[in-house]
């Protein structure tokens, strides 16, 4: 993959002639051609679906879009008005470049890297991802607005300048993009690829409520969203990339806590299966408050396999949200200590 000069040159006019906008449309108007828009939210109640996708490879970039549609299809064949990508999801078009299987085989057989091994995965991104990018964008915003949806395409490995951050987008029903957020927390594996963490949360106020889409283990501390829900965020979605085998227990450090101390609704969506020498698991769902869940276990809907293709979905009541939020027996709530302390505290660390 280490290409240099003309060589290098001639393949990434390859990837883009792979990646061009009409050879895009033309696969996806056939695909497209009998969607039917989703009824709009009407500001209280929202239809939302969290995916589980299982990971692999495209060399043609054509397949991944018509595996992104088919998703968005049965999400939607569900009644979904909202629909969750989750964490690197760009990361199967890394199968456009050379090698990259290869070397993915090596490392899950334990055997040496091929690769040079200056070569970091920022590298890599930064090399493929101003491709990519256009191609994810034009894909996203085309199935949302095809299926007038509010779709988060998940998050991607993206060139940001001389950096490399993950980042996910939000698109809306017609299709424009409504906002990106950053992932703030990096693990430490994201670290050593060379990525670079985001510094603060955003609100996305939209018809289908007032929405943040941080990434991962951003919902491993609980400030995230506390801040979120100071901001007005009432649901957060989370996609998430987990490189470890499943644990429920150490799962229960994400998004359930997150959204029993906020309260917030949640929406977990999963990257599972094995790539590149890494073993993803999680299982997607959809969480609230305990009280607003039937039977008090604050879990809503969630995939049953923590390593297959799965979708959970189920309706989100706002308007009891918004009346929890305002009579809720042990909030506790302190701006004034909030503004003298924290900045300072944050800027600290």
């Amino acid at each position: 993959m280490a290409l240099d000069g003309w060589k290098e040159k001639v393949f990434r006019q390859y990837l883009r002639w792979l990646c061009r906008p009409a050879r895009l449309r033309r696969r996806l108007a056939p695909l497209i051609a009998q969607a039917r828009a989703a009824p709009p939210p009407d500001g209280s109640r929202l239809k939302a679906a969290a995916l589980q996708v299982e990971i692999r490879l495209f060399k043609d970039p054509l397949d991944y879009a018509a595996e992104a549609h088919r998703r968005v299809a049965e999400a939607a064949a569900a009644g979904a008005q909202l629909v969750a990508f989750p964490e690197d999801n760009n990361l199967p078009l890394l199968g456009m470049l050379p090698g990259l299987e290869e070397a993915g085989a090596s490392l899950s057989a334990g055997e040496p890297a091929t690769a040079s091994p200056e070569l970091t995965v920022g590298d890599v991104i930064r090399y493929a991802g101003p491709v990519m990018l256009p191609f994810l964008e034009l894909l996203y915003a085309s199935l949302a607005a095809a299926y007038g949806l509010y779709l988060l395409a998940g998050s991607f490995l993206m060139p940001d300048g001389a950096k490399v951050v993950n980042r996910s987008f939000l698109y809306g029903p017609d299709g424009g993009l409504i906002g990106t957020q950053d992932k703030v927390h990096l693990m430490p594996l994201e670290e050593e690829w060379g990525l670079s963490a985001g510094s603060e949360f955003h609100l996305f106020e939209t018809a289908a409520g007032k929405i943040a889409a941080p990434v991962c283990m951003d919902a491993t501390y609980y400030e995230t969203f506390r801040l979120l829900e100071l901001q007005g965020a009432e649901i957060v979605l989370l996609p998430i990339a987990n490189p470890e085998p499943y644990n429920y227990w150490l799962a229960l450090r994400g998004i359930w806590p997150r959204v029993q101390e906020a309260p917030v609704y949640g929406i977990k969506s999963a990257l599972v299966g094995e790539l590149l020498g890494f073993a993803f698991t999680g299982r997607a769902g959809l969480f609230a408050p305990a009280e607003l869940t039937p039977d008090g276990s604050g879990v809503l809907a969630e995939v049953e396999s923590p390593v297959k293709e799965g979708l959970a979905f189920a309706e989100l009541d706002l308007e009891a949200l918004r009346e929890l939020r305002r009579d809720h027996p042990w909030r506790d709530s302190n701006p004034a200590l909030y503004r003298r302390y924290f900045p300072r505290l944050y800027r600290s660390l």
